[in-house]
């Protein structure tokens, strides 16, 4: 047994050599490669917040009148709220990538998904406590959060692909 345990050893300290030799032939002194430079004016990354703010406070309008015309005050104060949350929720979103974005890209995946899961928990936690409540204006909260991402996703993409083709 005591055998097996010393060729063990020397096998071992043999394979630990090798790694040694290893690292020591394996230094790179080449230069890493360039990195494309940033933008000179970072705002791109936020230019279309002012246009979706906007047609979010006007679906904001458009719902709370929707709401209380099919309602009352409960389903337009519900409508309303939803188109809100999701305002605010898309908003901290893209702040917080843009963010990322100009101070260190490698953070930009990480915080993304990290926004994404916080944001769509709580969207799923607002409704989870609509629909378990008896308030009257828990279907048009869900309206108006369904309305507001649609509008939102919808303004985003025409926004971009407007960017994209210019003329």
């Amino acid at each position: 047994m005591s055998t097996e345990v010393d060729e063990f050893e020397r096998e071992r300290l043999r394979a630990l050599e090798f790694q040694r030799e290893q690292a020591k032939d394996d230094d790179d002194d080449r230069p890493l490669p360039d990195l494309p430079p940033l933008p000179a004016d970072p705002r791109w990354r936020v230019a279309h917040l002012p246009f979706l703010t906007a047609v979010s406070f006007a679906l904001l309008l458009c719902a709370a009148s929707a709401g209380f015309l099919s309602g009352g005050a409960p389903a337009a104060l519900g409508a309303a709220s939803g188109v809100l949350i999701v305002t605010v929720s898309y908003t901290m979103s893209t702040l917080v990538i843009a963010w990322a974005d100009t101070v260190r890209p490698a953070l930009l995946m990480p915080l993304a998904l990290f926004t994404y899961v916080l944001k769509y928990s709580a969207l799923g936690v607002v409704l989870a406590f609509g629909v378990s409540t008896d308030w009257a204006g828990k279907n048009a909260l869900g309206w108006g959060i369904v309305s507001g991402v649609v509008v939102w996703t919808s303004v985003q993409a025409w926004w971009l692909h407007k960017l994209s083709r210019p003329n």
